[in-house]
């Protein structure tokens, strides 16, 4: 067996690991890098031939796990994309609205290009288009959460609830060869536990090797009982303060977490009665997909359905849809809660409602997901003096908060707590999906704690699995 690793090796972003064996070829994620330093790999040809690839396992819906697959089969793959029905959904929409953000960040790129006379970094032209789109999601085949797929004579897939999104799986990959089997765990993106409307992540006892993220691997996340307070102390005080309260966010979970824990502290009367915009036609859409999938909800969630609250509405909720209705939120001149995509910053209509806060005191700028290193988000977060936002400087001059309580990504005691239940060592644990620090202060932990053996694999590194 082989395993190349073809993404998010010492960084976050840009999921993508090549497996081989006995002449099955699997490709697991196939993400899009975000991180500014990497962001020329997403122009790059696939690594391996996308013809020579059998079928592609996908873990989940963030574009960091599937934004290239347009790019694949626009390079020729047309095997099978696996994934879960609730995944199936989301994909749908997020690479829709990926490819809509292509087009239109290219289009508006060339035009201020040649008003400035100059050329950027990247090819003035989309990644991928929606034909790339549409030509990609007649690949998919949905599973079912833990029914055995086999994918050759030989190899096996399982697909388990990673408690991280919607859909989000951990896969189990069954592999014989010479009359032995071999069981290797891909932890995708390993969600929190308690977190409100999924499920928490599951666990396993066996594995021969695992490879698992460590986004957040040396840190511990907030007390999630004191989110909700948090939340309502930094909308208050800005209210009060006669400001906006500017959330970027991840469309995808991120926002119906925060409409689920907004609409509880309004019905709780701990914060005051505003406004609250989720201005991503994307954020809708999914937040229509979370309720068809219902079937992907913890006890929690289906306890406030069974009482008659639902918990991805209240009043004050307003879905912004057209560009015109988005313009019209930074004419209002009453403080307002602003929800827009995207999580880090990094295009959509965030940065209209940044440019628009961001030199104002009285504004509070709230950081609830991670923020990769080189992204908009990440500047932000250090407060410099002034960031560059659509070709011009802005003074920083906004309350900048962050709360890493709702990440949607298991901390350090937690990714421990996952490894915790397996029974005996495995044979290699792969750390993946996180900055250097944080993955190599996490192998650090796991050998000193475990006694593992423990490998932090660097970009395109191939190991040889027995």
């Amino acid at each position: 067996m082989r395993l190349q690793f073809l993404g998010a090796t010492r960084q976050v972003t840009g999921s993508r690991y090549y497996l081989e064996t006995n002449g099955t070829r699997l490709l697991i994620d196939c993400g899009m890098f975000q991180e500014r330093d990497f962001l020329d790999r997403n122009w790059e040809p696939s690594p391996i031939r996308p013809d020579k690839i059998d079928a592609v396992l996908l873990t989940h819906a963030h574009v960091d796990h599937c934004g290239l697959l347009p790019r694949l089969s626009g390079e020729g793959f047309d095997g099978e994309i696996v994934t879960t029905s609730a995944t199936a959904d989301l994909l749908d929409v997020v690479l829709h609205d990926a490819a809509k953000i292509q087009e239109e960040d290219a289009a508006y790129k060339k035009k201020r290009h040649r008003k400035e006379g100059r050329q950027g970094r990247h090819p003035v032209k989309p990644l991928f288009t929606q034909q790339d789109v549409a030509r990609t999601l007649p690949l998919l085949r949905p599973v079912s959460y833990h029914e055995p797929l086999a994918l050759s004579d030989h190899v096996s897939v399982a697909y388990h609830d990673a408690g991280h999104i919607l859909g989000s799986s951990m896969l189990v990959l069954t592999v014989r060869e010479n009359g032995q089997a071999r069981r290797i765990v891909f932890s995708g993106d390993i969600g929190q536990y308690d977190k409100p409307i999924i499920r928490d992540p599951e666990v396993f006892t066996e594995a021969d090797y695992v490879i698992m993220e460590s986004t957040y691997g040396i840190r511990e996340h907030e007390d999630v009982e004191n989110i909700g307070t948090r939340l309502a102390q930094i909308i208050s005080e800005t209210v009060a303060a006669g400001g906006n309260v500017v959330i970027p966010t991840f469309a995808i979970e991120r926002a119906q977490e925060l409409i689920y824990h907004l609409g509880s502290l309004l019905h709780e009367g701990r914060i005051p009665d505003v406004p609250v915009y989720l201005d991503s036609p994307m954020a809708s859409k999914v937040t229509d997909v979370f309720r068809r999938h219902r079937e992907c909800f913890d006890e929690e969630a289906w306890e406030r359905i069974a009482s008659g609250d639902a918990p991805l509405r209240f009043p004050g909720l307003r879905m912004v849809q057209s560009t015109e209705e988005s313009k019209a939120i930074n004419r209002v001149d009453s403080p307002v809660v602003i929800m827009a995509t995207s999580g880090m910053c990094t295009a959509g209509r965030i940065k209209h409602h940044l440019i628009h806060n961001i030199t104002r005191p009285e504004s509070t700028l709230l950081f609830v997901g991670y923020q990769a290193a080189g992204t908009l988000g990440r500047q932000i977060l250090e407060v410099p003096p002034e960031v560059r936002i659509h070709g011009r400087l802005w003074p920083v001059r906004a309350r900048v908060e962050r709360l890493d309580g709702f990440s949607s990504h298991a901390d350090g005691p937690g990714l421990m707590r996952w490894l915790g239940f397996l029974k005996t060592p495995p044979r290699t644990v792969f750390l993946t999906h996180g900055e250097e620090e944080s993955t190599l202060g996490l192998a650090k932990r796991i050998k000193e704690e475990k006694s593992w053996e423990t490998t932090v694999p660097r970009y395109q590194q191939t190991v040889e699995l027995e």
